[in-house]
């Protein structure tokens, strides 16, 4: 490494947890919803049942150290302290591998899949697919620090992405991404194509309709996806992206409503046959809420989508080597043909059986797969 890195560790203060846990036990709850089912968002009852846990049974404490059990760093580039997880393989031929989060995800959700990545040959793989992986959370994420002026859109994190790598000191690596971390890992393609060895992405982000005809069954099937997701799953979007502030009061304020903000859309966007626990633990679930809470950083995530959506003029064009892992529960689901036009080197593209939009936490030995997959091709 031949940047400045500071060695980190997550570390909640004890009095940040005594304070969440007088916040749960003095929560003014709504009264219930007046369906059977989702429709009015999460339900009373399970976000009661998963807030009285986290407040008398959740052991923040050992997640912590299971979060720590990764080597962590921090450093400072364009004047933002950026913090990212980094475990080199022990395989000399290992191609960096820089994996990019979203919203409401965190680093949380690659724990699962850094240790097949690194030590393929430990978890029943080929050490000739072994990654450095390097895990950094979105700025105004986690415990990356909170940007103090406008402008941190995904192109100057992506810009940022870059310069980490090179800090690093991997003139060569990988990119992959989900979410916000998609629409970032595409931008880096896009930009620093000298250093990109290719990209691996699990949402088109930037690639909009472009229906010819009658419409193949895919892209009734994303079309659909899209008309549900504009018309019934967009609220939280539309306001993150126009009103961030106003929603982060509330948030910042009440841990059950950040965890129903966040919670819900484990249940809208994973392939958990109706609920969340059917895939997902208690612990798993608060482990990614707590980055939220402890860190405050409702608002600052927010504006990510206020600094994105409706600002960028031009679709970025990829030509690196590109692979694509299409699940089927995701928001909407990738078409190859509306992808085309903008991702000019499209080389691997994957349907998988099962799985949603969390890929790496949901679905780690489907995704672990698929990554290593399409990068033995540009290895």
């Amino acid at each position: 490494m031949t940047g400045a890195f500071k060695p980190f560790r997550i570390a909640i203060s004890d009095d940040v947890l005594t304070d969440l846990k007088s916040r749960l036990a003095r929560t003014r709850w709504p009264e219930a919803e007046l369906v059977d089912d989702w429709s009015q968002g999460a339900p009373l009852k399970w976000i009661q049942e998963i807030c009285t846990y986290w407040a008398n049974a959740y052991d923040w404490r050992a997640r912590e150290a299971k979060l720590n059990r990764f080597a962590q760093f921090t450093t400072e580039i364009d004047g933002l302290d950026i913090h990212f997880i980094h475990v080199r393989s022990s395989e000399a031929n290992a191609l960096p591998l820089i994996i990019t989060h979203g919203w409401p995800g965190s680093i949380v959700e690659f724990h699962k899949v850094i240790a097949p990545l690194t030590d393929p040959a430990a978890h029943g793989g080929n050490p000739a697919d072994a990654f450095h992986v390097i895990c950094p959370s979105l700025p105004g994420f986690g415990f990356s620090a909170k940007p103090k002026t406008t402008g941190w859109g995904v192109d100057r994190i992506a810009a940022t992405w870059a310069k980490l790598m090179d800090q690093l000191g991997y003139a060569r690596y990988g990119a992959q991404g989900g979410d916000w971390g998609s629409a970032v890992t595409t931008s880096l393609g896009a930009q620093d194509v000298e250093h990109c060895a290719g990209i691996h992405i699990t949402l088109a982000f930037n690639a909009a309709p472009k229906v010819e005809g009658e419409p193949t069954a895919e892209e009734k099937r994303a079309l659909a996806g899209l008309k549900h997701y504009v018309d019934l799953d967009s609220g939280y979007s539309k306001q993150q992206s126009t009103r961030p502030q106003t929603l982060g009061y509330g948030l910042t304020d009440s841990p059950s409503g950040q965890a129903a903000w966040i919670l819900e859309k484990f249940w809208a966007w994973t392939d958990c046959n109706g609920h969340p626990e059917n895939i997902f633990s208690k612990d798993e679930l608060l482990d990614n809420v707590m980055l939220y809470w402890a860190t405050e950083t409702a608002t600052s995530s927010a504006r990510l989508y206020w600094e994105s959506f409706g600002r960028r003029r031009t679709t970025p064009v990829v030509k690196v080597p590109t692979g694509v892992a299409v699940f089927p529960k995701e928001i909407i689901t990738p078409v190859r043909r509306w992808m085309e036009p903008n991702f000019y080197n499209i080389t691997h593209w994957s349907e998988m059986e099962k799985g949603g939009h969390f890929a790496a936490f949901e679905q780690p030995e489907l995704f672990v797969r698929d990554v290593r997959k399409f990068f033995a091709t540009v290895r």
